[in-house]
This record gives structure tokens, C-alpha cells and sequence, in this order.
């Protein structure tokens, strides 16, 4: 698929279709408040649609209550695997790389910064982990389980924060495009899946090619079921690194939202590190996952410890030598992963589960084995040679 300035700008234009007439239908009819109230008892896979609930609202969640037809279940257990055997690694990627690769792309970062939730940085890296963490359960799709609940509210939720930009002349659409577009939500998934993938291979990570594959099917699936057109999301990650490129050079730089919203970030985790002495390790991670130039247009400040943020790789290779000629190390290591990923985010969520609700308006307020053999090292796809 050749990308272009042209095919790039319409994807701008455009929102989701489905999700935005299910909100603006539910606004029109004042239902918003019975909507949210009544889907805080719907939240696992299999469970009956509560009474009450609004006619285009059981519409829309009756017709996004199952993956794609097209999803390869091998794959998804690859994925699962994957991320099992490398858990405390993407936690770490999603924190420190993902996050702030949103925020320096001003369109991004300006929409964040508006919508209420960003006021509450703890707020969305909890959604965001808790996200995560549903998807990659063995039972993400079976009856009980929480992830298609979560992507069908939060699939709403976007569409509500589209309403009420418009609504209330809050959104330059004309210059920044359809708030949360098709491409912003590509660019996302690219965030989630490559760039992650990305910050892996910088930070040493022996990664199969097989189980970096599946990771980046695993959130085109995930697309799909947010609601993004699957005629124009990459499906290689080649394509993606040529749409990751071509987005980036058209959207990053600094702006003032960028700046506040990684403070905020940084503040967080060094509420969640325990201590002080660790404190200056968060800005180091994300300027060693990011780069110089985008961590000085987020103003990431410069520490002692960004030499020590850069023997990190070292330092994972040797506990991988462990992993790799020790079944008892390799236990007690993707234990030991598994147990940071859940004590993070328990301390994100203060042990809480977190409800995806649509706004009624934009307050300020508001035992497991390897996935596959170290054999076939992924290396990331080459940069595009964009002009």
C-alpha cells in the first residue's frame, strides 16, 4: 500500500462511523446517563445485556460483541505468549516510550491535554495497563472474561470526545483534522505495537521474529475492534514502519501540551518508584527510549543517571544468558516480570478496576511456557527513505 500527503490528509477526516452515530444518537435522546449507570454491570464476555438499555446502544454493543472473522487464534496465542514472556518489558515500552511519542505530536498531545482524563495521568496509564493486560489473557475473547466489554466503552468513549469537540467548538477541524481521525488512531496502534517493539530491540531484548509478528497482529486485531479502517491500517510491520515514518515526519515536534503532559507522566512514576534515590531513572528511560531530540522537545530533563539508563541493555542480556540455560532462572524471572507488571498496575489503579463510562462533558474533573524459541532474532524494519 503506497502512502501519500494525499491519503494521509483524508484519513484526517474521518472518525468512526458506527461509534459516533451510537453517541450522538444517545445525547440526542438524553440517554447518556442511563447508558453509563446500566454498563457498569456489563463488563465480562457472556453476560446478558442489562434491561433498560437504550435501543441504538444494545444495537451497537450486539454488533461489536465478537473479534473480526478474520483472526487467526494461533497467532493470538503466540501473541499471549509473547507477552508472558516479556510482560515487565512492554510495561516498561508502553510507560516510557509510547506515552511520550504521543505527546510529541502536537495534534496529539493538544487533544489529550484538552480531554478531561489527562488531568489524571495515573487515570490513563491504569486504562491503558489494565487494556493491555485483558487483551493478553489466554480467555481475552471467551465468556467471562473483560476485554471486548472494555474495547466496545472505550470505542465509545473516543466517540464522545469527537461529540463534545464539536459540539462545543473546541477543535479546529479545519487545521488538525477530526478529533481522534483514522490516522491519529493508526498512529496509536503503531505506538503500541512497533514503537514498542522498537523500544525492546534498543533496550537489548532477544526478541524471535515469529513472537514479534504475532505481537503486532495482536493489535491489529485490537484496531479493529476500536474501530479503525482495516483498508488502510498496515498489516506487515514493513508497511507499518513506512506509516510510522511518513505519520511522524508529518505531525512531531514541541508544544506546550507535550511539555505538560510528560511532567505529569514523569511526576507519576516517580510517585510509583519506591524512594527518591530511583527518581531520576524515569526521565533517563524515556530519553534513552525516545531519543535526544524528542525527549528535549518534551523537556525530559538531563541526569547522572542517562549513562546508567544506557547499560540497561547489559544488564537484560545477562539476566536473558540466565533465562536462556536455566529453566529455574527462566521461571523465576518471567515470575519476577509478572509480578512488577501487577504491582505497577496495582498502584496505577490504587486496586481498583477502572469503568470506561462516555462524559457527559469534558470536565476538568473528570506456569507458562516460552512463547517460541530464541531463534530467528527480530531486528527492526529499516527507516523509510522518506524525502
Amino acid at each position: 500500500m503506497t502512502r501519500t500527503e494525499a491519503s494521509m490528509d483524508a484519513l484526517r477526516q474521518v472518525g468512526d462511523e458506527l461509534a459516533d452515530a451510537t453517541v450522538a444518537a444517545l445525547f440526542a435522546r438524553g440517554e447518556v446517563g442511563r447508558f453509563n449507570s446500566l454498563m457498569r454491570y456489563f463488563s465480562t464476555v457472556g453476560a446478558p445485556l442489562p434491561d433498560g438499555l437504550p435501543d441504538v446502544a444494545r444495537e451497537y454493543l450486539e454488533a461489536t460483541s465478537a473479534p473480526p472473522a478474520w483472526v487467526d487464534w494461533d497467532e493470538m496465542e503466540k501473541a499471549r505468549l509473547f507477552f508472558i514472556d516479556n510482560d515487565v518489558h512492554v510495561s516498561t515500552a508502553l510507560s516510557f516510550a509510547s506515552m511520550p511519542a504521543c505527546y510529541v505530536v502536537p495534534p496529539v498531545a493538544k487533544l489529550l491535554s484538552t480531554t478531561h482524563g489527562l488531568k489524571y495521568p495515573s487515570r490513563r496509564m491504569a486504562e491503558t495497563g489494565q487494556f493491555t493486560v485483558y487483551l493478553m489473557r489466554p480467555d481475552a475473547f471467551e465468556a467471562g472474561s473483560r476485554f471486548i466489554p472494555a474495547a466496545q466503552k472505550v470505542r465509545l468513549l473516543h466517540a464522545s470526545i469527537r461529540h463534545h469537540l464539536a459540539r462545543e467548538n473546541r477543535w479546529d477541524t479545519g487545521a488538525l483534522g477530526v478529533p481522534i481521525c483514522q490516522e491519529d488512531m493508526i498512529g496509536g496502534q503503531m505506538f503500541f505495537s512497533l514503537l514498542v517493539l522498537d523500544s525492546l530491540h534498543r533496550l537489548g531484548i532477544h526478541m524471535s521474529t515469529e513472537g514479534a509478528e504475532a505481537y503486532y497482529y495482536a493489535w491489529r486485531v485490537v484496531g479493529a475492534m476500536l474501530g479503525v479502517d482495516q483498508e488502510a491500517v498496515p498489516t506487515t510491520l514493513g508497511q507499518a514502519r513506512r506509516f510510522l515514518d511518513l505519520y511522524m515526519i508529518r505531525h512531531m515536534g514541541p508544544s506546550e501540551e507535550g511539555v505538560v503532559l510528560t511532567r505529569q507522566l514523569i511526576d507519576l512514576y516517580e510517585e510509583v518508584v519506591p524512594g527518591r534515590f530511583f527518581d531520576p531513572l524515569v526521565p533517563a528511560l524515556i530519553r534513552h527510549l525516545v531519543g535526544d531530540t524528542c525527549a528535549d522537545w518534551l523537556d525530559v530533563p538531563r541526569t547522572a543517571w542517562d549513562t546508567v539508563a544506557r547499560t540497561v541493555p547489559r544488564l537484560l542480556g545477562v539476566l536473558e544468558t540466565i533465562e536462556d540455560r536455566s529453566p529455574l532462572g527462566a521461571w523465576a524471572l518471567d515470575r519476577l516480570g509478572h509480578l512488577a507488571t501487577v504491582l505497577e498496575l496495582s498502584s496505577l489503579t490504587r486496586g481498583r478496576v477502572m469503568h470506561y463510562a462516555i462524559p457527559e462533558e469534558l470536565k476538568a474533573d473528570f506456569g507458562v511456557p516460552r512463547a517460541v524459541p530464541r531463534t530467528r532474532r527480530w531486528t527492526p524494519p529499516a527507516p523509510t527513505d522518506l524525502p
